[in-house]
C-alpha cells in the first residue's frame, strides 16, 4: 500500500480503544491520526501514548470528532448508538471508512447510518472476529436445513460491565438463524424468560444472556430436538480478536465504493 490511510479511534480511553490505538500504531500499513473522547474526559488535550501509561505518540485525545475525521481516511468506532450515528454523519462528510463495532444499535440508529452510507463506506457487524462470523453462516446452513421441530436458543456470556443484552453478536446469529429459516428474527424473537412461561412456541429463536467476571465472549448456538442436539461455539479469550478484525475492515473499505457492508463481505464468506 503506497498511501497509508490515516485512523482515528473514538472512544480511545476504553479497553477496546487502547487496544486499537496499539494495534494500529505496531500495524507497517496503517497510522493512527486523531483519538476522540466525550467532552469534559480526563485524557482531553494530553497525549495518548502517555495516557495509556507508555511513550508519547504525537496524537493528541479531542473531543472535536469533525476536525479529527478532516483528515482521515478511517474512523473505527466502538462507542455507544447516539454517539456512532452522529460520528457516521461526520465520517460521511469527511468521505472516511467508518468502521462500527458499537452494538445495541436500534432501526432508527440503522436509518441513520444507511443514510450516510448514501456517500461513504460503513462497515457494521456486531462482532469483527473471523471465527464468529464463519459460527454466523454455519448457523444459517443448519437452520435451513433442519424444520421447526429444532428449537434454536442463543446463549451467550460477556463481562459483568456489558451494559446491553442480547450482544450484537447473539443478534447477528439469531439474525443468521431467522434468515436460515425465511422468518422476520423480530417475530420468532423470545429473550428474558421469567415465571409462568408456558411451553415453548414452536419456530421461535430464543436467547439467553450471562454477565459475569471478565469474561471476553462466548455464544453458543443450540439446535435441541427429541432425542438429539447440535451445539455450535465460539469462546473468544482475547479482546485483540476484535481490534484485529476491525483494522482489516478498515483497510479493506479503501477500495470500496460508498455503501453498507459487513464483515462478511471484508472476509470473502
Amino acid at each position: 500500500m503506497t498511501n497509508i490511510p490515516g485512523i482515528v479511534v473514538t472512544g480511545a480511553s476504553g479497553r477496546m480503544g487502547q487496544m486499537l490505538v496499539k494495534g494500529i500504531t505496531a500495524h507497517p500499513n496503517a497510522k493512527l491520526v486523531g483519538c476522540i473522547e466525550r467532552p469534559g474526559h480526563g485524557w482531553i488535550g494530553h497525549d495518548i501514548g502517555i495516557c495509556m501509561g507508555g511513550a508519547a505518540l504525537g496524537v493528541l485525545v479531542s473531543d472535536d470528532p469533525l476536525e479529527a475525521f478532516a483528515t482521515a481516511q478511517a474512523v473505527i468506532d466502538f462507542t455507544a448508538p447516539a454517539a456512532t450515528v452522529e460520528f457516521a454523519a461526520l465520517a460521511a462528510q469527511a468521505r472516511a471508512v467508518h468502521v462500527v463495532g458499537t452494538t445495541g444499535l436500534e432501526p432508527a440508529h440503522h436509518a441513520k447510518l444507511d443514510a450516510a452510507a448514501h456517500h461513504a463506506v460503513i462497515i457494521q457487524a456486531g462482532n469483527m472476529s473471523l471465527g464468529v462470523n464463519l459460527l454466523t453462516r454455519l448457523t444459517q446452513k443448519v437452520a435451513a436445513a433442519l424444520d421447526a421441530d429444532w428449537d434454536i436458543e442463543i446463549i451467550e456470556a460477556h463481562h459483568r460491565m456489558k451494559v446491553d443484552a442480547p450482544s450484537g453478536t447473539a443478534l447477528m446469529l439469531g439474525q443468521a438463524a431467522a434468515a436460515g429459516r425465511g422468518v422476520n428474527l423480530d417475530d420468532a424473537k423470545v429473550s428474558g424468560r421469567d415465571g409462568i412461561t408456558g411451553a415453548r412456541e414452536s419456530g421461535s429463536i430464543g436467547f439467553s444472556a450471562i454477565r459475569g467476571g471478565d469474561i471476553v465472549g462466548e455464544h453458543d448456538v443450540l439446535f435441541a430436538a427429541d432425542g438429539e442436539r447440535i451445539v455450535l461455539r465460539h469462546v473468544a479469550t482475547d479482546r485483540s480478536i476484535f481490534m484485529r478484525g476491525a483494522l482489516k475492515a478498515a483497510l479493506w473499505g479503501q477500495t470500496q465504493k460508498p455503501g453498507r457492508y459487513d464483515m462478511m463481505d471484508v472476509l470473502g464468506i
